[in-house]
């Protein structure tokens, strides 16, 4: 029972003891005490009472309950740091034990054998006590050990295996009403998805089981563990800092178990390293390792030494030293069987590349690339990494740039099993440092094409193709209304003055709920799509128009200027050095969106000056006269192109990859298409834009409009307007999808800390990312008339999530949205403008052209023109 409602065991315990039991059942009661602190309270107290069974199981003079609580016992001392004292308990209860009991002191010898990470003794004790546990028809402790057996398994990579032992543990389970033996079957399935590369699974699995034992009420710190594994393996780094550390702070609440702490440590110290953070990385690593040694767990050790050199030397640190660390730690690893032993021979062979050290590295190299022939995907990545260094020590391009290839395409592979364009985004994370060697190796090398070509092959992927979409799940569905109703009541008693912390913690709650539902969605079947064709690109370009595309090596910005039948390379300046005087441009235009700060247009134009010298460099004067199209890397995205001095009277578009662009001016607009205008609640203008343009809607048609690829039957008809209490999210989206126009007029809120969760407000509250996301086509052309809708996140290699990169894989040919906070009165003559140009048949970005040549010369209004971009081709 103390397993399958632990609470309800203890209070009997409890009560045992309170009717003076005799010895024999007082043992009993101890006993079951004892494992409930020791698996969910303080390890001293379960100490105390697991030795005063003991005692009276030796009272009582039975051997084999004796046996039993030496059992319990050493697992307890074990999980406390006193591993010798643990194995000493176990030598003692299987000679005192015989038969059906022997087993199970067995078992839970096993188990402390895979705590230990001795793997080899764990399968011997369990192959012991397998027949006999099933001889004796003892269901729950052979799916016990069946269940420790597979665990034992993944460990050492034989996932096969684990699946078989899970499958067959889950099906005892079945018979049973063992809670939280069947949560921790479910866990253990989870384990067994992310071994074999399923992420979606993986999370899908460990949030049921962080359910069921939630119904428990127990803690859940391996839960912890492997769910933060899982979300490193997502790109999801902090967040898996986040929960570690917050597990670590409720194991030392509560005098918790000493073995899982340092395991803890070891995943938050991994996390941190991923997350970039070296000095955390540092001193959560040393203290596991000094944990795992005293606990006398030197696979645990190992793998925490492994996680030390590494943040190390990505704080900067490179020796001979560490490269003798990497490599002993590399041959333990291998000589356990651990499958990270080929990322050891990585980083040795790493270190000693950045020494000099070629013979040494090409050793350690070598031993690291045989893992890019099987193995999950991220290990045949490690492979594949290591075997394009030894290439490049080897000075062969040509390798350098197969090798990459190959990496990245296990990469693209394992990506399109995530349904979620959020892990999609951030498992590029993963393929940088190949992307990054190939473009290097092509700069080197091949001339400006060849550049091209490996900055788009890394560039945007994940727009590359529609997220998976569950329009029939009603629990999303449900989650989302309710997140829209909460919100939409929080911003209502922040306005009133009332207290909003109740609301503001379900919300939080529900965005949970929904981020969660979504990242469990699986992709579709692995498979390429169509590859970049230079000379594609430079067909659809022709003769006036050209390309920017902006590739960041080294720090360095490289400007790849497309157009009129070649690709030329110009160097620009420091990236950093662009990023700060961006952040300027942003404050500037901030100031500029309120009367009054006209003296500071001069000053805003001039770091505009600043940013053409940094991204542009020489490429400036070589632009032609025609339109440009500029594709910046994900960290530009939010400067103001237009604010340029060479892009500031042109036809101007942004896109986030050459290939979108491709792809945005291939797209035709949806057949029957309507037209939709929104106006949402809230602005200072009152939206004044959108009974004016319903009212002028379709007038004085000119003859050139049909070259926008609408036809004329659908562009005289009338739009449909959604205001007041008709501009509700349900709504909104029905008739959003499938259109061929679209303009929203409604506040916008940029997320940073959730990107997915930008919204634009509706009566009903927020419309976000998500619900974007449920479209079967976007508006194939849909504007923005609001602040921050063009902000993004950066994520992953060079990966954008906000509202545009949701609609630009959706069917959505091109976008005008807002990069900045804007001025809502001067908003109204812009937006007129530009339906003006759309009417007169141009191109968004022809019409956004002509709309800021339109505007009254002061600061307010220029500052609102520059804020809005063009995104797509449409």
């Amino acid at each position: 029972m103390v397993f399958a409602a632990p609470n309800e065991a203890l209070a009997r315990a409890e009560g045992v003891l309170g009717a003076a039991p005799p010895p024999l059942h007082a043992s009993v009661a101890h006993q079951v005490i004892g494992i409930w602190q020791r698996d969910f309270g303080d390890t001293r107290l379960a100490l105390s009472h697991l030795r005063r069974a003991r005692d009276l199981a030796a009272r009582a003079d039975s051997a084999e309950r004796e046996a039993d609580v030496l059992a319990t016992l050493g697992v307890a001392l074990v999980h406390s740091g006193r591993t010798r004292q643990g194995l000493a308990a176990f030598e003692r209860g299987v000679a005192r034990g015989s038969g059906h009991t022997r087993a199970r002191v067995l078992f839970r010898r096993a188990y402390v054998w895979w705590v230990l990470g001795r793997h080899g003794e764990a399968l011997e004790d369990v192959r012991r006590a397998i027949p006999v546990l099933r001889q004796a028809q003892d269901v729950i402790w052979t799916a016990r050990a069946l269940t420790l057996r597979a665990t034992v398994h993944l460990a050492v990579g034989a996932v096969e295996r684990a699946e078989a032992d899970f499958a067959a543990a889950e099906e005892l389970w079945g018979t049973t009403d063992q809670e939280h033996d069947k949560a921790d079957a479910v866990e253990s399935r989870g384990l067994a998805a992310f071994r074999s590369g399923d992420v979606p699974a993986a999370l899908r699995l460990l949030d049921e089981a962080a359910a069921r034992y939630a119904g428990l009420g127990t803690p859940t710190f391996v839960l912890n563990i492997r769910r933060c594994e899982v979300l490193m393996a997502a790109g999801l780094a902090p967040e898996a800092l986040a929960e570690a550390d917050a597990a670590i702070a409720v194991l030392d609440g509560m005098g918790g178990q000493s073995t899982r702490k340092a395991e803890l440590l070891l995943v938050a110290a991994r996390a941190a390293g991923l997350a970039g953070e070296a000095q955390t990385a540092i001193a959560r690593a040393a203290v596991a390792v000094r944990l795992f040694a005293a606990q006398r767990r030197t696979w645990y050790e190992t793998h925490a030494r492994l996680v030390l050199i590494e943040a190390r030397v990505a704080d900067g640190r490179c020796s001979g030293r560490l490269v003798q660390d990497a490599a002993e730690v590399a041959r333990k690893l291998a000589a356990f069987g651990a499958p990270a032993a080929p990322e050891a021979s990585l980083l040795a062979g790493r270190i000693a590349l950045g020494l000099g050290w070629t013979a040494d590295a090409e050793r350690h190299l070598g031993v690291a690339a045989r893992s890019r022939r099987g193995g999950p995907p991220l290990a045949r990545m490690t492979g594949w990494a290591a075997q394009a260094l030894r290439a490049r020590a080897a000075g062969s391009t040509r390798g350098v740039l197969e090798a990459c290839r190959r990496g990245l395409d296990v990469l693209d592979d394992h990506r399109m099993t995530l349904g979620a364009s959020e892990l999609r985004a951030r498992a590029t994370a993963q393929g940088a440092e190949l992307a990054a060697l190939a473009q290097r190796a092509s700069l080197a090398s091949g001339g400006p094409r060849r550049l091209l070509v490996w900055s788009e092959r890394w560039r945007a992927t994940v727009l590359a193709t529609p997220p998976a979409r569950p329009p029939a799940d009603p629990v999303l569905l449900s989650d989302l209304t309710a997140f829209r109703e909460i919100a939409a009541r929080a911003d209502q008693a922040r306005m009133e003055g009332r207290p909003v912390a109740a609301l503001d913690r379900e919300q939080r709650r529900l965005e949970r709920e929904i981020r969660s539902r979504t990242l469990h969605m699986r992709g579709e079947a692995p498979g390429g799509g169509e590859g970049f064709d230079v000379g594609r690109l430079l067909a659809a370009l022709g003769e006036d128009v050209h390309l920017v595309e902006l590739a960041v090596l080294d720090g360095r910005v490289q400007v790849l200027l497309c157009g009129q039948g070649r690709v030329r390379r110009f160097e620009a300046g420091l990236l950093a050095e662009a990023e700060r005087e961006a952040e300027h441009v942003q404050a500037g235009l901030r100031r500029l969106a309120h009367p009054g700060a006209q003296a500071r247009l001069p000053v805003v134009e001039a770091a505009g000056r600043r940013l053409e010298e940094l991204l542009l460099g020489p490429a400036a004067a070589h632009l032609g006269s025609g339109p440009v199209v500029v594709v910046p890397p994900g960290r530009l995205h939010r400067v103001p192109w237009a604010l340029l001095p060479a892009l500031r009277d042109r036809v101007l578009s942004v896109s986030p990859s050459a290939t979108s662009w491709l792809r945005a001016r291939g797209t035709a607009p949806p057949p029957g298409g309507g037209h939709v205008l929104v106006r949402g609640p809230g602005l200072a203008s009152g939206g004044a834009e959108v009974p004016l343009l319903a009212e002028g809607y379709g007038r004085d048609l000119p003859d050139a409009y049909p070259r926008t690829g609408v036809p004329d039957a659908q562009r005289f008809r009338p739009p449909t307007v959604l205001e007041g209490d008709g501009a509700r999210v349900p709504e909104v989206l029905r008739k959003l999808d499938g259109a061929a126009s679209a303009h929203i007029a409604a506040h916008g809120t940029f997320r940073a800390d959730s990107p997915l969760f930008s919204s634009l407000r509706m009566a009903d509250g927020p419309l976000i990312v998500h619900d974007f996301e449920r479209l079967a086509r976007s508006p194939y052309r849909i504007i923005l008339s609001c602040c921050d809708t063009a902000r993004f996140a950066s994520v992953g290699a060079d990966e954008l999530l906000g509202l545009v990169t949701a609609l630009l894989p959706l069917g959505t040919a091109g976008v005008v949205a807002c990069s900045a906070p804007v001025n809502d009165a001067a908003v109204v003559p812009l937006m007129l403008a530009l339906h003006k140009g759309l009417d007169a048949g141009l191109s968004l970005a022809e019409a956004l052209r002509d709309a800021r040549a339109a505007l009254p010369g002061d600061a307010v209004h220029q500052a609102t023109g520059w804020a809005f971009s063009a995104f797509g081709a449409a």
